[in-house]
């Protein structure tokens, strides 16, 4: 399946500027190859590619709508690794397995202050493509872990963190819920500061195992944990 990004309304598809100069350009496609088109909302247009010069659009054949999301739901909130290319590998590949939401959080420990989160937005669309999802995941802008909190359901929301003298769950015995938000801290982990703050917010702390893992393995590991929930 060749799938692309686009705008659905009823019966009229527009396909994305960008994709348009990576099928003309890049791709070289030819008129009248089978295409795909989604709007990353649950919309799957089908059809003919049309190429008119340096435009590139799609005779539609059928178009389906409210097609399944992933279940459960799983939010990550991550704070940004100093080697951005680190964050950048644990999106493409949550996105890969389903994650619905990505957050980066700013915390005491973080770095990297300035991210560039259009260009993450975009990974993550060429990721969605890449393993043919159809419901594109939200990718907000970077905020203050004090911040995040406010607007968190401390039933469905956990912390992984490595100190190991404070009480945590495994991760298998989390109850299976229909949505899910992790907190993945930064290299140095989260201060006691923050821990004390996430307890007082009723945030459960879970145990990933008995390796102390890198920041974007854990989220890379929560994700497939997640994945395979889904199976």
């Amino acid at each position: 399946m060749k799938l692309f990004y686009g705008e659905i309304t009823d019966q009229k598809v527009i396909i994305n500027d960008e994709e348009q100069q990576h099928i003309v350009k890049v791709l070289r496609m030819r008129d009248g190859e089978n295409i795909h088109v989604t709007d990353g909302s649950g919309k799957l247009a089908s059809g003919k590619l049309v190429i008119e010069g340096k435009k590139a659009g799609i005779e539609v054949s059928e178009i389906k709508e409210n097609l399944p999301e992933f279940n459960p739901k799983l939010h990550i909130a991550i704070a940004p690794t100093k080697n951005i290319d680190r964050i950048e590998f644990f999106v493409e590949k949550a996105v890969e397995m389903g994650i619905s939401e990505i957050s980066i959080i700013v915390t005491e420990k973080t770095e990297r202050k300035n991210i560039n989160i259009d260009k993450i937005r975009k990974q993550a669309v060429a990721a969605s493509k890449q393993s043919l999802r159809f419901h594109f995941p939200v990718i907000n802008d970077a905020v203050k872990l004090s911040d995040f909190l406010k607007n968190i359901d401390p039933e469905h929301t956990f912390v992984a963190h490595c100190h190991e003298n404070l009480e945590r769950i495994d991760l298998k015995n989390i109850p299976q819920l229909q949505q899910l938000t992790f907190l993945i801290g930064p290299e140095g982990d989260f201060s006691e500061k923050e821990i004390a703050f996430l307890a007082e917010n009723k945030v459960r702390a879970v145990s990933l195992g008995n390796q102390r893992l890198r920041t974007e393995t854990a989220g890379v590991f929560v994700a497939a944990w997640n994945y395979y929930n889904m199976i």
